[in-house]
């Protein structure tokens, strides 16, 4: 009996974006960011996780949606979470433009923190604001407090 494995890859897209090089098991959280729910599916989106990279015994999430282009914010929030991920923008099946994310040395307006007693969650009008002191994987410490922000992907504005 001869068996063969065929490996199966997600279908290309005519316009939109993909998300490459996701950290494996983030998708999800990506998804999140994305604001994509079972309510407000309007185009095709496929999902790969743990998927191989290619290179040796590394795996990555990739996600690819449909008619839509992603806006500079939801890119900082992606970097957040995934601060190697590439965004591709497709455009009549070919790469019109790919760069990195890109994770600054300060996170504004982007996460809360998550001190209850934190001057950004007490009715101010301060916006949240982050040094990053990390950064495989992020990690964020509040510029108010001092308060190491420990899950991110719950946090985010």
């Amino acid at each position: 009996m001869n068996t063969q494995v065929k490996e199966v890859k997600l279908a290309p897209i005519r316009n939109g974006t993909v998300i490459d090089h996701i950290a494996s098991g983030q998708a999800l959280n990506v998804m999140k960011i994305l604001g994509v729910n079972e309510n407000n599916i309007d185009s095709s989106i496929s999902i790969g996780i743990h998927v191989s990279s290619g290179k040796a015994m590394e795996w990555k999430d990739v996600v690819k949606i449909e008619d839509r282009e992603l806006d500079s914010k939801t890119v900082d929030k992606i970097a957040l979470i995934a601060p190697d991920a590439t965004i591709s923008i497709i455009r009549d099946f070919y790469v019109a433009e790919k760069f990195q994310v890109k994770l600054d040395d300060r996170v504004i307006g982007l996460a809360r923190c998550s001190n209850p007693n934190c001057i950004t969650n007490r009715g101010e009008p301060v916006d949240p604001e982050f040094c990053v002191i990390g950064r495989h994987p992020p990690v964020l410490r509040c510029c108010y407090c001092d308060r190491i922000l420990t899950n991110i992907s719950d946090n985010l504005l």
